[in-house]
């Protein structure tokens, strides 16, 4: 793959290239260079004569061969000319900066009025020359429609000499690009001498001061020269900015500079190609991929040998809880953890790696002795127990907390280099921070110790930095300058009160854990407020009142309490001990929040212990995310605060019995009070925060179950195959199930080529009892099907009519005899199987069929049919189809409430589980080469990585295109083959790369076909060898005529397999382990059973039928909380009767009332209380999961009877007077405002409030409305229309001219100005055309599907890779539905301004002028800004 396979299309070069070339010394335009402003090329000056005559004799020149062409010099001599000419420039440069400008001389002028200014003479003749070509960009300007475009500037453009009214340097970012778009007024001569006064005010001064030789000229003796220099500098203090700007324009100016992608690409592109030089580090540096992007955040963190051996333990704990494992594997739990942590960090294998070869350490085995048995004296003497200890979640658990680990280790390490910073500048020993920083094992308890030292030394801590900074930069700063509120009190008197209170902040925190001696409370002799008033205490500059010293003394024992490591660490085991959880909805809460609403089962929840939570971890996190958008507010508190604050209180107050100690024990506890205040804000939040990540990682793992479970299944075993076996496979859908839509089909191979494709328009079967003809297309499908012989027919569809034609198609397969292809039973009888019909799991098809990808590989296809081709696929190889949706993954649903984690956090958890599968499989490396579906594996291959998995094909396409042996994808120097990955990644890879045995090849190894890694070759041989029970001289000479692996190979010619089951792999284990200190008891199992069936399928047999609920989300898109039984929901009646109605769900389902569910109302007929297409409520009665039907009622007792979730609760965990209380309040309101539930019969009605109204419209399509009853009154209709996901604008519709209050008034009006004669009108005319337009701006070029935030990032960035361009975007505002901002940035450093834009029926307004269409929008705004920048320049 070469460089220009990754990007759309090679780099070309602009039109200034063939434009005109300069000289390198003069920067004249060289012979070839356009002379004209026209297109004849007629019009020329007499600079361009001189330079064609120049160009002549040095042409003449090279002929003669007076002087050598550049092309023909050596490389030296080249690069000698080359460095002659960048010094020749660089001089130029120099001298051009020591010429003093205009207002130099005039400010020398006026300082010393004796001086004369030398005026210049001015030449005779002037010259216009063309500068070089960045000279000739910048004088360019570029016009409205330009600055806003996507195209580069024109450098074809003419030069202009006009006058133009000068500007700002400020200004001309902005204001250079709009020069030549509107004309400037003219101005009389004295108008224009005034712009050109403000142009030599305005203009900047030129880089540097001047030099020696202009100093002289201006006649200052040495002392004044030595003032201003001593004033102003001597002008080199930018040096460094100015060599480094020179050495870039010399670099942009080489023309041997080769053309990188950074040249062409922008940085954000070559970011999402993986092509930046952060990417070609990792490619090419020798570690896994995945662990080099993990620990980078890590790299300067260097454990030493206590602190690796700490990280085992460390790590042992954290997971020992949840093992769940007996006592006495507790110290083999922690070997089998620190051996793993080993393998990773020192060896840098990958957690497969470990998993496969490294078993034996992972697993705790015991002997346990038996009796000997008679009949067998060979027999083992013991029996062998294995315990498996660390499973392959835990080493991926392992992985992540080993950079938790290094984490800690470097927040620790950073405060020891702080404290011995502070111990440095002045003698210092405390023992809370020796004590307590090496035994912090989580983040809290480092940052508390942190916070400890911030608080006790923050003066040192200042000082410490002033003087670093004094060291870097010279500068020095007087330490202490600034001192904080508690240094004041620590450095003055008032902290000898605060030493009376009898006992310190730590002394505390350790009588209540219980740590050593208990310290006792001592009373001062005085009383607190007497003391408080002593010349001892009072300090006249801050604290000059006994009140202020006594507030101060309290303020300072409460903070030193608070910031008390130990203190605070009593208060985090209390609180995860004895902690509760409390939800109080907020006013938003109390009316948003009605008995539908998915938040309701929290509304009104107390009492909820940490282990309530663990076990519904799912529940806590909706509770956070009802709190961040204000309807709930969760409380976390101490279930028996009173008792543990008079624990408190004893361990702080002294014992003795006095006047005077009742008063300081008063002082205390008010200080106590203050501290637990602080503790308890500190606490909630920590408390908090850990929960929802501990939830947050918990449904992660359940979406990592459920992920794995999916991919853990083999293709679809077609009857008499073996497991493993690829399908050929009949693909069928009829999509959304519409009558008039086609039946579309796919015909894959087991290769997955599609071969054929077709439709069907009638597949139902006929009645020949009746004398009903079967459909005209039954006898194409069974034709197609006898000859095709499929070994499974596929089908889905998006509705509940899929399954309709599931059952079509199973009645034609039997009604035919329809059979797939023959096979040989145990008996070795051909026989066949009934074709199967099978519901396919669409998720990854639904992903697929209308992706850049899917049209990449069947362009001629339609997206229905390239669905049918996924549903074949994911027949054929679900694990494969999973992996190519690369990071689309995160779309499929695992878990109800994975919308409320981070993607990423989700993504890292689903590529575990991707890894673990494709390694489980192993991946055939020469089909990896050529088929792409294959190649998507190679990402998650043990060691690789997107980057070094294309790296890796790449170098094998280099070789051949084809690998014959493992060992050759490390490079080959004898053979000339390159190395496709280094020494430790083929470590890790080789084994999961397989190559397909060839026995007609001399140099295969049956073993690179088998998951023995090349490490344990040896043991294979030597298996194969016993096996075959030949001796050493066999050995050698069966070696020496085939090579190495011809042991194995003899073996598997005889087909004597099975003979290795024979061997006593006991004994060979024993050998290893005594000899070779190498557990391989578990390698060598796996050796046996890969020399009989290598890379046997290990996966599940695949998943037929899928479960009933999942066909019923899949095709109803509900699940079984979304919709149950006694739900009312709205149906659409389709057939009315007397006896009964027939109707339809939302979701498609068929819903039947009986007789004894229609209204009781015998007063008026059936027919005339419902007609067909009306939408009413109904109540579901029962509900039918596999059939996709239901029974329905619209009597009325049953809808006056809401639906309510049953939860299971306990008494105290529910807070029924609350709820009740709410339910009073609402009716009360409802009351007041004599609100009256209205009815209108239109299909798009419904009783919703706007909560339901958007979660109903959630499912739907752009466009799609909800018309309900507005809370204004009956003369108003809220009409709820969808923007776009999540967002949704409401629409108060006034009602004119109604007839009675319940009827629809004959005039709608909408915003005072759009009026329509009914709801339908309404809808196409307004909603409808709004929502065309919203189509029209998400599709155009310049509208960003992002956050406003994401927006502007991008116009930053993309500015800042082209800085002579100004940009703009549109974006959704989900603030304000139907509006849109309007992003721009007019160049580098402007700032990002957003105007808004509404849309309105028709057209879109903005600055308040309305636009028809997008590019009349994009129009307008260019001139808008125009006119707003000229009038700022007036």
């Amino acid at each position: 793959m070469s460089t220009s396979d990754l990007i759309h299309g090679e780099a070309e070069l602009g039109d200034e290239e063939d434009e005109e070339s300069f000289d390198e010394e003069t920067g004249e335009p060289r012979e070839g260079a356009r002379r004209s402003n026209g297109r004849d090329g007629n019009v020329s000056d007499s600079s361009e004569e001189d330079d064609e005559d120049d160009d002549e004799e040095a042409a003449a020149a090279v002929r003669e061969g007076f002087i050598v062409d550049e092309d023909e010099e050596e490389p030296e001599e080249r690069e000698r000319r080359k460095r002659e000419r960048k010094k020749r420039r660089r001089a130029e440069r120099e001298e051009e900066q020591d010429i003093l400008d205009e207002e130099d001389l005039d400010l020398i002028g006026e300082a010393n009025p004796e001086f004369e200014r030398r005026v210049a003479s001015e030449p005779k003749l002037k010259r216009l020359k063309r500068g070089h070509k960045d000279d000739h960009d910048r004088a360019i300007s570029r016009g409205v429609d330009d600055i806003f475009s996507d195209d580069e500037a024109d450098d074809d453009a003419p030069h202009e000499y006009d006058d133009r009214r000068p500007m700002r340097p400020e200004q001309r970012g902005v204001m250079d690009e709009f020069a030549d778009f509107i004309e400037e007024d003219e101005f009389d001569d004295e108008e224009r001498d005034q712009q050109q006064e403000d142009l030599e005010v305005a203009r900047p001064v030129k880089q540097g001061l001047p030099g020696i030789m202009a100093t002289q000229a201006t006649g200052l003796d040495e002392n004044a020269l030595d003032d201003m220099r001593n004033a102003f500098g001597e002008g080199n203090e930018y040096d460094w900015a100015l060599e480094l700007e020179a050495e870039m324009e010399d670099r942009e100016l080489d023309p041997e500079q080769p053309l990188e992608l950074k040249d062409v690409f922008e940085p954000s592109q070559l970011e999402a190609r993986m092509l930046t030089d952060e990417d070609n580090k990792i490619r090419y540096t020798d570690e896994p991929e995945r662990y080099q992007l993990a620990r980078q955040p890590y790299k300067h963190v260097v454990l030493t040998d206590e602190q690796f051996k700490e990280e085992g333990t460390w790590i042992a704990n954290m997971l020992w809880p949840k093992k769940g494992l007996p006592s006495d594997l507790a110290e083999p739990f922690r070997k089998s953890v620190a051996k793993a942590l080993e393998f990773m960090i020192t060896d840098e294998y990958e957690v497969p790696f470990i998993f496969q070869h490294r078993k034996d350490y992972l697993i705790h085995a015991v002997k346990i002795p038996v009796s000997p048995d008679p009949y067998n004296p060979n027999a083992l003497q013991y029996e062998l127990k294995a315990e498996k200890l660390v499973l392959q979640p835990d080493l991926w658990d392992i992985f992540e907390l080993d950079l938790k680990f290094r984490a800690l280790i470097d927040k620790r390490n950073t405060l020891d280099k702080t404290y011995d910073s502070l111990k440095a500048i002045s003698p210092l020993q405390d023992e809370v921070i020796e004590d307590m920083l090496p035994a912090a094992v989580t983040m809290e308890e480092v940052q508390d110790v942190q916070d400890y030292l911030h608080f006790q030394y923050s003066a040192r801590i200042k000082d410490v930095a002033a003087l670093n900074s004094s060291q870097t930069n010279g500068r020095h700063r007087r330490p202490g300058s600034q001192k904080t509120f508690f240094d004041k009190i620590r450095g003055g008197k008032a902290y000898n009160l605060v030493r009376a209170f009898g006992i310190t902040a730590d002394a505390f925190a350790q009588n209540i854990l219980k740590e050593g001696r208990k310290q006792f409370t001592e009373d001062p002799s005085v009383r607190p407020d007497d003391m408080a008033d002593s010349p001892d205490v009072l300090d006249g500059t801050d604290f000059s009142t006994g009140a202020q010293v006594l507030t101060a003394a309290k303020a300072m024992f409460a903070e030193e309490i608070a910031m008390s490591p130990k203190m605070r660490k009593v208060m985090r085991q209390t609180y995860y001990m004895t902690g509760v959880v409390d939800c109080y909805r907020t006013e938003k809460g109390l009316r948003k929040i009605d008995e539908q609403h998915p938040y309701y089962d929290f509304k009104y929840l107390r009492n909820q212990q940490f282990s309530d939570i663990a076990r519904q971890p799912d529940l806590f996190l909706r509770m956070m995310k009802a709190e961040e958008e204000g309807l709930v507010e969760v409380k976390v508190r101490l279930r028996n605060r009173e008792d543990f604050k008079t624990a408190l209180i004893k361990e702080l107050e002294s014992d003795n019995f006095s006047e005077v100690a009742d008063a300081w024990n008063t002082i205390r506890r008010e200080v106590l009070d203050l501290a637990l205040q602080k503790l308890d804000r500190i606490m909630v939040r920590g408390v908090k925060e850990n929960m929802k990540t501990e939830c947050e990682n918990q449904v992660a793992r359940a979406c990592r179950e459920e992920f794995y479970r999916r991919l853990d299944q083999a293709p679809y075993k077609p009857k008499g195959m073996a497991l493993g076996t690829i399908p050929r496979v009949i693909a069928l859908s009829n999509g959304t199930g519409d009558r008039r839509d086609a039946v579309c089909w796919a015909w894959v191979e087991e290769d997955g080529r599609v071969l054929e494709n077709g439709k069907f328009t009638d597949l139902a079967l006929g009645d020949a009892e009746r004398g009903v003809p079967d459909g005209r297309d039954v006898s194409a499908f069974v034709e197609l099907v006898q000859r095709r012989k499929p070994d499974v027919i596929g089908v889905s569809g998006f509705s509940v009519e899929t399954r309709k034609l599931f059952k079509q198609l199973e009645a034609i397969v039997s009604q035919h005899d329809l059979r797939g292809a023959e096979y040989e039973d145990e008996d070795g009888n051909e026989k066949s199987d009934q074709l199967e019909v099978v519901i396919v799991n669409d998720e990854v098809a639904r992903l697929y069929h209308t992706s850049d990808r899917a049209r990449e590989q069947h362009p001629n296809l339609a997206p229905l049919t390239r669905y049918c081709v996924a549903l074949a696929k994911y027949l054929q190889n679900p694990m494969k189809e999973y992996a190519s949706l690369e990071s689309n993954i995160i779309s499929i649903s695992f878990h109800p409430s994975q919308q409320l984690l981070p993607e990423d956090k989700i993504m890292k958890q689903l590529e575990t589980a991707l890894v673990d599968i494709v390694n489980m499989c192993g991946v055939d490396i020469n089909e990896a080469i050529s088929d792409p579906d294959t190649a998507a594996l190679l990402p998650w291959v043990c060691g690789l990585g997107p980057r070094k998995a294309t790296q890796l094909l790449k170098a094998i396409n280099l070789n051949g295109g084809v690998v014959s042996t493992r060992d050759e994808l490390v490079g080959d120097p004898e053979e000339g083959k390159l190395p496709a990955v280094g020494p430790r990644v083929w470590n890790n890879c080789a084994s999961f790369l397989f190559i397909e045995y060839d026995e007609s090849e001399p140099s295969a190894d049956y073993l690179d076909n088998t998951r023995v890694h090349p490490e344990d070759y040896d043991l294979g041989r030597k298996m194969a060898a016993d096996a075959l029970e030949l001796d050493e001289e066999d050995i050698k000479a069966e070696v020496d005529e085939h090579g190495p692996g011809a042991i194995v190979r003899k073996l598997v010619q005889d087909g004597q397999q099975e003979r290795v089951n024979d061997l006593i792999l006991e004994e060979y284990a024993d050998q290893l382990d005594k000899n070779f200190a190498q557990k391989k008891r578990a390698t060598l199992e796996t050796i046996r059973a890969e020399l009989q069936q290598p890379y046997e399928e290990l996966r599940r047999p695949f998943e037929n039928p899928i479960s009933t609920d999942d066909i019923f989300t899949m095709l109803t898109g509900e699940t079984r909380e979304s919709l149950c039984e006694g739900m009312i929901v709205p149906v659409s009646l389709k057939r009315v009767t007397e006896d009964h109605i027939d109707a339809k769900l939302d979701c498609g389902i068929d819903g039947v009332v009986q007789e004894m569910e229609l209204p009781e109302r015998m007063d008026i007929p059936i027919k005339q209380q419902f007609s067909v297409h009306q939408t009413v409520q109904a109540k579901i009665i029962d509900l039918n999961h596999r059939g996709l039907d239901a029974r329905l009622s619209l009597r009325e007792d049953e809808l006056r009877r809401p639906y309510r979730k049953q939860m299971d609760r306990m008494r105290d965990e529910w807070d029924e007077r609350q709820e009740q209380e709410d339910k009073e309040r609402l009716q009360e309101k409802n009351d007041v405002s004599g609100r009256t539930q209205r009815v209108i019969k239109h299909p798009n009605f419904r009783s919703f409030n706007a909560a339901q109204a958007e979660e109903y419209l959630g499912s739907q399509t752009r466009g799609d409305v909800v018309i309900r009853p507005s809370s204004r009154g009956l003369d108003h209709l809220a009409v709820t229309w969808k923007v776009s996901d999540n967002v949704y604008q409401h629409i108060d519709v006034l009602e004119l001219d109604k007839e009675n209050e319940f009827s629809v008034g004959k005039t709608l009006m909408i915003g005072g100005k759009y009026t329509y004669s009914d709801l339908d009108e309404l809808i196409v005319n307004h909603v409808k055309a709004m929502a065309r337009k919203v189509d029209e701006m998400t599709l155009h070029e310049k509208f960003q599907s992002g956050s406003k935030a994401d927006t502007e990032r991008w116009l930053t960035t993309y500015t800042e890779a082209n800085p002579k361009r100004s940009v703009y975007a549109f974006c959704i505002n989900p603030k304000y539905p139907g509006y849109f901002h309007l992003c721009f940035k007019a160049g580098k450093d402007a700032q990002v301004n957003n105007w808004p834009v509404k849309v309105v029926p028709q057209a879109f307004e903005l600055q308040k002028h309305q636009y028809p269409d997008m590019r009349a929008l994009c129009n307008g705004f260019k001139l808008l800004f125009a006119n707003m920048q000229n009038g700022k320049r007036r």
